[in-house]
């Protein structure tokens, strides 16, 4: 008598995707965590809930190896037929699979990247999947802090990104990200919070003081203007390190990006 399989574990997401939607995503993994997957003997990066087309999986593919030339991908997705029509883009280094937060590979990966897969859940639902997650990914072990768990929103153009990166340990950082030339405010951001901070942007949350600073600096920031959204956003985001954990630096910040310690935007800090 044979057993059944266990089934897998979460819900189908619409499945929306579009070529190129996750480059900003995809950029600051490669820039953050490229050392990890170099280090590693056989770096696995699993791209989670691709949706009902396989580009983002192929994309992640391709960004990865400019910096870690033997990584290997895996799409997975709760949808078996999602799977199937994903099949004939395999190839040598990236390969699809039915499942979902139960990430059913014989090895823990290095890599998960959970893009807009969270949006429909509840916020009381995120601490368990995270947490799932987490246990999934490779330990810290001496000089290797482990694999990594990105898992954020974006709209569907990849204009704008907001993400949290997580290590087995739990949450490190939020990253906002967005291609400045679409910018009005940094508190446009807003929309595109993951669905942990989405809710908890109202006055007294971290989240909400953090928006309404960013979004002041910017107006102090409007002489720069002149030199291009670029410059503006430099300045504002330097201004912004005076009360703020900010952790990374201008090689970022010029990328329209910035990202802030976890701890200091988390609820109910």
């Amino acid at each position: 008598m044979t057993s059944r399989a266990a089934r897998p574990i979460g819900t189908v997401t619409r499945g929306t995707t579009n070529p190129n939607r996750l480059r900003r995503m995809d950029r600051w993994i490669a820039a953050a965590h490229g050392p990890e997957l170099r280090r590693a003997p056989d770096p696995v990066a699993v791209d989670l809930g691709y949706g009902a087309a396989p580009w983002t999986a192929v994309e992640l593919l391709g960004r990865l190896r400019t910096v870690a030339p033997h990584a290997r991908v895996v799409g997975i997705e709760i949808d078996p037929a999602r799977v199937q029509a994903a099949r004939p883009y395999e190839r040598e280094g990236l390969t699809f699979r039915h499942g979902g937060f139960e990430i059913p590979l014989p090895q823990r990966p290095l890599l998960i990247r959970a893009a807009n897969v969270l949006r429909q859940y509840d916020e009381e639902q995120v601490a368990a999947v995270w947490e799932r997650l987490c246990a999934r990914l490779a330990p810290a072990a001496g000089p290797s802090r482990g694999g990594l768990l990105v898992e954020g929103t974006c709209d569907e153009i990849g204009r704008r990104h907001v993400w949290v990166a997580l290590g087995p340990e739990g949450p490190r950082t939020v990253t906002f990200a967005t291609r400045l030339g679409s910018l009005e405010r940094p508190s446009d951001l807003a929309e595109r919070l993951p669905k942990a901070l989405i809710h908890r942007n109202v006055p007294g949350e971290p989240v909400h003081a953090f928006l309404r600073d960013f979004d002041r600096a910017w107006a102090a920031a409007a002489p720069y203007a002149s030199y291009g959204a670029r410059q503006r956003w430099m300045r504002t985001v330097r201004d912004l390190t005076a009360d703020w954990p900010v952790t990374d630096g201008p090689v970022r910040w010029r990328q329209g990006e910035v990202t802030v310690r976890w701890d200091a935007l988390a609820p109910g800090r």
